[in-house]
């Protein structure tokens, strides 16, 4: 399952890297997104997919489950939404001034 979930973080980082080289910056933007959703599921299988109960005193069991990735990708998920509701905020400011949302034209000088 482990090999699973890498394969699908390699693939979702090859997403998010084309969709960060583009020149529209919504794709810009969502392409971070997808980069951090990809750096979730890493942290998630690094962590290890285990099968427990939660690591309470007073429980007996044979495997526990470690809580520290989960907490880690709740942080990162919480920081990630800021992050991005910010750099949608602006953009679209970025937007209503320049009237485009071309990387290129964003620059403000011609290219040579």
């Amino acid at each position: 399952m482990e090999s699973l979930i890498i394969i699908l973080v390699g693939v979702l980082t090859a997403v998010a890297i084309y969709l960060v080289l583009s020149r529209n910056v919504i794709r810009v933007i969502l392409g971070t997104a997808i980069l951090s959703h990809a750096v979730h599921l890493l942290i998630l299988a690094m962590g290890g997919l285990k099968k427990g109960t939660v690591p309470l005193l007073g429980e007996e069991s044979e495997s526990y489950v470690d809580a520290l990735p989960q907490a880690l990708i709740l942080t990162a998920i919480v920081i990630s939404f800021a992050v991005t509701a910010f750099i949608l905020v602006l953009a679209y400011r970025a937007y209503q001034e320049l009237g485009s949302d071309d990387l290129g034209d964003m620059r403000g000088a011609n290219d040579e």
